[in-house]
């Protein structure tokens, strides 16, 4: 979603994005990650494999609230985490198992 265009100094800018625009995207990025955790997807856009429609109406929603730059920045953190998720639970198993 590109936000309104500011009419006070350049047409050809956009307005920065509102507080309640902000919440809307951070909101419809919650209802899609959330279904992506529920079919066990990590990576945005997986889900298409697992079934036709599985969270298509989420993914709409976040597209259409959020501007594509911020799409791009948390999918590419969603992976991240999870990685780094993963890699800190391998270190601490190996940790446990370097105590015994």
């Amino acid at each position: 979603m590109w936000w309104p265009f500011s009419s006070s100094k350049n047409s050809d800018e956009p307005s920065a994005p509102t507080r309640q625009d902000r919440q809307k995207c951070w909101e419809s990025r919650d209802a899609y990650f959330s279904c992506l955790d529920n079919v066990g997807v990590v990576k945005a856009g997986d889900e298409k494999s697992k079934g036709s429609n599985v969270c298509a109406s989420e993914g709409k929603g976040y597209e259409e609230n959020c501007a594509k730059s911020w799409i791009e920045y948390f999918n590419q953190r969603r992976v991240i985490t999870d990685a780094q998720k993963n890699r800190l639970a391998q270190t601490k198993t190996q940790a446990e198992n370097a105590k015994r």
